[in-house]
């Protein structure tokens, strides 16, 4: 399934940094700091309190969640993909797969610099 990916799925994370990002998404499912699914994602960035988004390449069909994209370019909030929503969900902290998730802002939190590299490390995807 490695060659099959959406092209639309862009950025796509690579082995190493999906993984990166599957654990902080796993650590702020932990701490409350994740909206699951493409609606509450979509929620969290038109009220302004999305970190960044992560999405599933793998959400058929791909379209249901090709609007957040957009929406995050709107908002300037970063954005990416990874290989499966059944790690997406895993990650969440749920046994259903999850086609977007949303890491959300919260005052003082602990996972503040963790949160911020891997902003800086989409940013860099999307050059």
């Amino acid at each position: 399934s490695e060659s099959e990916v959406n092209p639309k799925a862009y950025p796509l994370a690579d082995a190493t940094f999906s993984k990166t990002i599957l654990d902080l998404v796993q650590q702020a499912a932990n701490y409350k700091q994740v909206r699951k699914g493409a609606n509450e994602a979509t929620k969290t960035l038109n009220r302004g309190i999305s970190e960044f988004i992560v999405m599933a390449a793998d959400a058929e069909p791909l379209e249901i969640i090709l609007h957040l994209p957009l929406l995050c370019e709107d908002k300037n909030v970063p954005y990416v993909f990874v290989r499966s929503k059944q790690a997406l969900g895993r990650a969440c902290g749920v046994s259903r797969p999850v086609i977007a998730t949303s890491v959300t802002i919260k005052e003082g939190s602990q996972l503040k610099p963790q949160i911020q590299s891997v902003q800086m490390a989409i940013e860099r995807l999307l050059v």
